[in-house]
C-alpha cells in the first residue's frame, strides 16, 4: 500500500488530500476515465457495457457494527446513489446492492481493510474478484464533509434529500470519500448544483426518514436522549446485545413482505402458547454473550503482540467456548417447537461445524473453563484455561504464579494475626492483591493503621492499603502472569489457525441468537399488557386501540379508539380543540403500524393492516436555527418531502399545515394538499384547526371526517363553563367553535381582551363562512361510490358464509337508500 499526496484546485476543497490506495487500481482506474473522454459514435456502444460505477462502503464501529452506509456514482450519468441500512452478519444487504450496481471500484476505509479486521471486506472481496478495490484513510469518511458536497452539489430539484439523510450518518461518510476520491481521480471537481442525489433504501424493508423517525420517537425520547419512553423502549425485553441491536434496526426498518412478517408472529404465537419453550428459550438466551462482537475480535490478526493481545485472545477463546457450549441447550430447548422459523433455527443448529470447533478446543482447553464473573474469577480461568502435559514451561510458570498467591495470602493471614486485625485478600484488576479490612477507626491503635502500610484509602468502615513485601509479590505475580499468557496464546493461536475453516458457521448462529432475543421480546411484552396479533390485508382496521408509549408513561391503560381506512376512505381529517388528543391519536396508529410489520403484536382488541411501503409525519411546529429555516419554511420543506416520495402504499401522517402563515394562506396550502394526496390511493390522516377543510368531503367521496369529543363543564365556584376532554374519537367534524379563546379564559389574559377577541371573531367568521351543503346529487354519487367501495371489499376479504353475506348485503342496501336525501327516495319509487 503506498500513500500518495497531490493538491486538489477546484470549487470545493484544495485541501491536500492523502490517501492509501492500490498503484495497480489507480492507474486501472486512469485509464479507464481517459478513456471515457475520447468516447466515438463507434465505440459508444462497448463501453457502455463496461462498469463505470464506483461505490464507497462504510461499516459502523462498536455498537454500531452492522449499519452499513453506501453511496455510489456512475460516471457516465452525473447521479449520487446514497444508503444506508442494518444488517446482519451475513451481510447479505450489502452484497445484494453491490451486485445490482455492478461496480467498476470499490472504496473502503482502510481500517476495514486490513486483511482478517472485518468480516464484510472479506465477503465483498470474495463475491467480487475481478473489481478493483482502494482503501482511503478513515479520516475522509466525514459525515459533516459529506452533508456539506452534497448541500454544494445537490441540484436544487432534489434538495430535499437533505431532510432524509441529515442523520444518515454513514451514507453521509461514504459520500464525503466517493466524492473526494472521484475528484482526485478525475483531476476536475463537478460544478456546484450539477448532481442528482437520491436516497435508496432497503429492499424488502419500508422506509422512515429521520425526521418521522424523531417524531415518532422510534428510538430516542424528545425530551431526554437517556429516557427509555420511546418504542424501543416499550418493546426491549432482550437479553443480549445483538438482539437489542436487531430490535433497533428492526423498528427504523420494518418488513414490507407480509409472508415474513406472519412467519415472525406464528413465533411469538406459539412462544405464547407454549409457557415451556419461552421460559426454556429465555433462559439459555440469556447466557449468550455479544456473540458478533466476539466474532469480530476473533477474526482480526494483531499486528503486534503484546500482553494485552495475548490476554485478550485468551479471554475470547474461553468466550467462544462458552457460546458453543451453549448450542446443545438451544438445539434442546428449541426441540419441540413447530412453527417454519423456529424449525429452521434447529436445524441450523445442527451444523456438524459447532461440534467440529468445540471438540478441537477440548483437546486443549480445560472442561472446566468457563466464562465467570469477577476480575480475579475470569482471571484464574484465563491461566489454567489451557490443559497440564500441553507445554511443560507452561506448567513450571502456573505452578510459580500459584505458590506466589500461596504466598501473598498467607502473608495477609500474618499480618492479620501481627496486628491483630481483621484483614482480608482482596483483588482488583487496577491494583492487583491488596489488602481490605471493615473496622471503625476507634478500634485501631492510635487511630490509624500501622506505619507499614501505604496508599491507604477509606470508604466509610472499609480500609484498603497494601504494603511494600506487597507491591514486590505483586510484580513477582505479574511477571509470571505474563509468562503464562504468552505460552498460553501461542498455544490458543496455534487452535485459532485450526479452527478458521470452520467458524463462519458462527455468524448463522449469532443471527439465530439475536432473531430469537428480538422475538422472545415481542412475546414478553404480551405478557405485560394485552396485544392482540395483526392481520395483513388491503384495510387499516384497529378496534379499540391505543398508544404503546403512552401506556408506559402512563402506568394504566389510556383511552382507546377505532380507526378505519379503506381503499375508498383512504383520508380522514381529524379536527378537535388544543389538548383534544390529536397528536397523540396520529402518533398511535403509526407505532401500531411499525409494531405489525416487525413481527411484534399491537395494542388494540383487533387490528388489520395493509402493508405500508414509507411512512411519512409532519409533526410540530418548531424552528430549526441549524438550517435557518423558520416554521413556516419547515413545515414546506417536510410537506414538498412528502409530496416527492409518497405513493399509493405509504402511510402519511399529517398534524398542523400552514400554520406558520396567514389563515387564508393556511387554509389554501392545505386545501390543494389534500387534493394532491387524495390522488393518490395513500392512507392519509390529516389533523388541523381549519374547520373550513372539512368541507372538502362534499367534492371527495373518500374524504372521512372525525373529530374528539369534549365535553362542557359548569364551575359552580367561579360560574364558569369548563372543558372536559374526553380522548373519544367521534364521526363527523367537531362543533366546537372558538376553543381556542375558551383556552385563553384559562389564561391570565384580562377579560376586556377575551371579549373583544370574541366579537372580532364573530364578526369574521360571518364574512369568510359559505355555505357548502352537499346537494342531492352530490349526496347520491358519495353514496353510489361508498357502496362500490364496499361491495368491492367485500369481494375482497369476506369470510362469511352464504346466509351470513346474504345478510350483510341486504344491511349495505338499507343503509345505501338511508344515505338518499327525501326527495330522491319519493322520486325511486315513483
Amino acid at each position: 500500500m503506498w500513500c500518495l499526496g497531490t493538491c486538489l484546485s477546484g470549487r470545493l476543497d484544495s485541501s491536500r488530500l492523502m490517501v492509501g490506495l492500490d498503484l495497480r487500481g489507480l492507474f486501472q482506474a486512469k485509464r479507464f476515465y481517459d478513456s471515457m473522454k475520447f468516447i466515438t459514435s463507434s465505440s459508444a456502444v462497448s463501453v457502455h457495457t463496461a462498469a463505470s460505477v464506483i461505490v464507497a462502503v462504510v461499516e459502523g464501529r462498536g455498537l454500531a457494527r452492522g449499519e452499513v452506509g453506501m453511496a455510489s456514482i456512475d460516471l457516465k450519468n452525473p447521479e449520487v446513489i446514497l444508503s444506508q441500512f442494518a444488517d446482519n452478519t451475513t451481510y447479505a444487504k450489502v452484497i445484494t446492492k453491490l451486485k445490482i450496481l455492478t461496480p467498476l471500484e470499490i472504496i473502503m476505509p482502510n481500517t476495514a481493510c486490513d486483511a482478517g479486521n472485518t468480516k464484510l471486506f472479506g465477503l465483498i472481496t470474495e463475491h467480487f474478484k475481478n473489481v478493483t478495490f482502494t482503501t482511503v484513510q478513515r479520516k475522509y469518511f466525514n459525515e459533516t464533509k459529506g452533508l456539506e458536497y452534497i448541500e454544494q452539489l445537490c441540484a436544487s430539484e432534489f434538495s430535499t434529500i437533505f431532510m432524509e439523510v441529515q442523520s444518515k450518518y454513514y451514507c453521509l461518510a461514504a459520500a464525503a470519500a466517493l466524492l473526494k476520491y472521484v475528484e482526485f481521480i478525475q483531476n476536475s471537481v463537478y460544478a456546484p448544483k450539477s448532481l442528482k442525489v437520491r436516497f435508496q433504501g432497503s429492499e424488502k424493508t419500508a422506509m422512515i426518514d429521520s425526521s418521522s423517525a424523531q417524531n415518532l420517537e422510534l428510538v430516542t425520547n424528545n425530551r431526554d436522549s437517556r429516557n427509555g419512553h420511546t418504542l424501543f423502549g416499550v418493546l426491549n425485553y432482550t437479553k443480549t446485545p445483538g438482539g437489542s441491536r436487531r430490535l433497533r434496526s428492526n423498528i427504523l426498518e420494518p418488513l414490507v413482505d407480509a409472508e415474513t412478517i406472519n412467519t415472525r408472529l406464528d413465533c411469538v404465537q406459539e412462544l405464547l402458547q407454549d409457557e415451556e419453550l419461552f421460559f426454556g428459550l429465555q433462559a439459555v438466551i440469556s447466557k449468550f454473550l455479544d456473540t458478533e462482537q466476539l466474532l469480530s475480535v476473533l477474526v482480526q490478526i494483531p499486528k503486534q503482540d503484546t500482553v494485552k493481545t495475548a490476554e485478550s485472545k485468551i479471554t475470547n477463546l474461553i468466550y467462544l467456548k462458552h457460546t458453543l457450549e451453549l448450542v446443545e441447550p438451544l438445539k434442546a430447548a428449541l426441540r419441540s417447537c413447530n412453527t417454519p422459523l423456529l424449525k429452521a433455527y434447529y436445524s441450523s443448529l445442527e451444523d456438524r461445524r459447532f461440534g467440529i470447533i468445540l471438540e478441537k478446543i477440548t483437546t486443549v482447553i480445560n472442561d472446566d473453563t468457563r466464562y465467570t464473573k469477577g476480575c480475579l474469577s475470569m482471571r484464574t480461568q484465563k491461566c489454567y484455561a489451557v490443559k497440564p502435559n500441553i507445554n511443560e514451561f507452561l506448567d513450571i510458570a502456573r505452578r510459580t504464579y500459584t505458590e506466589i498467591v500461596d504466598d501473598i495470602a498467607g502473608m495477609i493471614t500474618q499480618l492479620a494475626e501481627k496486628y491483630n486485625l481483621p484483614m482480608k485478600t482482596s483483588f482488583s484488576s487496577a491494583r492487583g492483591f491488596f489488602i481490605q479490612m471493615n473496622a471503625d477507626c476507634s478500634t485501631l491503635p492510635s487511630g490509624q493503621l500501622p506505619s507499614e502500610f501505604t496508599k491507604i484509602t477509606k470508604m466509610k468502615n472499609t480500609y484498603s492499603f497494601t504494603s511494600a513485601d506487597l507491591i514486590k509479590m505483586n510484580e513477582r505475580c505479574q511477571e509470571s502472569l505474563r509468562e503464562i499468557y504468552h505460552m498460553t496464546y501461542l498455544i490458543v493461536c496455534k487452535l485459532l489457525n485450526e479452527i478458521y475453516e470452520h467458524i463462519h458457521c458462527l455468524y448463522k448462529l449469532s443471527d439465530t441468537v439475536s432473531m430469537l432475543d428480538m422475538l422472545l421480546s415481542f412475546a414478553h411484552v404480551c405478557t405485560v399488557s394485552d396485544y392482540v396479533r395483526p392481520e395483513f390485508t388491503d384495510t387499516l382496521a384497529i378496534k379499540q386501540g391505543w398508544h404503546p408509549i403512552l401506556e408506559k408513561i402512563a402506568m394504566e391503560k389510556p383511552v382507546s379508539n377505532n380507526t378505519y381506512l379503506t381503499e375508498g376512505s383512504n383520508f380522514l381529517i381529524i379536527t378537535g380543540p388544543n389538548m383534544s388528543g390529536k397528536s397523540t391519536y396520529l402518533k398511535q396508529i403509526a407505532l401500531c403500524q411499525i409494531m405489525a410489520q416487525i413481527g411484534s403484536y399491537v395494542p388494540a382488541e383487533y387490528c388489520s393492516f395493509r402493508i405500508a411501503e414509507q411512512i411519512f409525519t409532519r409533526i410540530g411546529m418548531d424552528d430549526d436555527i441549524e438550517t435557518n429555516a423558520s416554521t413556516f419554511m419547515k413545515e414546506m420543506k417536510e410537506i414538498t418531502y412528502i409530496m416527492q416520495n409518497a405513493n399509493d402504499k405509504s402511510l402519511i401522517i399529517i398534524d398542523e399545515l400552514g400554520r406558520g402563515t396567514s389563515a387564508e394562506e393556511g387554509i389554501g396550502i392545505c386545501y390543494a394538499a389534500c387534493e394532491y394526496l387524495l390522488n393518490l390511493k395513500a392512507f392519509t390522516l390529516f389533523a388541523t384547526h381549519f374547520l373550513e377543510l372539512c368541507h372538502i368531503d362534499a367534492l371527495y367521496p373518500n374524504v372521512e371526517n372525525y373529530h374528539f369529543e369534549v365535553q362542557h363543564v359548569r364551575s359552580s365556584a367561579i360560574k364558569k363553563e369548563k372543558i372536559a376532554y374526553t380522548y373519544t374519537l367521534s364521526k363527523g367534524y367537531t362543533e366546537e367553535k372558538n376553543y381556542g379563546l375558551k383556552a385563553a379564559e384559562v389564561s391570565s389574559l384580562p377579560p376586556s381582551i377575551i371579549l373583544d377577541a370574541k366579537e372580532i371573531t364573530n364578526h369574521i367568521a360571518k364574512q369568510i363562512l359559505h355555505q357548502q351543503k352537499s346537494t342531492p346529487e352530490m349526496m347520491k354519487r358519495r353514496a353510489v361510490y361508498h357502496l362500490a367501495m364496499r361491495l368491492v371489499q367485500t369481494a375482497r376479504n369476506s369470510r362469511l358464509d352464504s346466509d351470513s353475506l346474504r345478510i350483510y348485503l341486504k344491511g349495505l342496501k338499507k343503509k345505501y337508500k338511508a344515505s338518499f336525501p327525501a326527495s330522491e327516495q319519493n322520486d325511486e319509487q315513483q
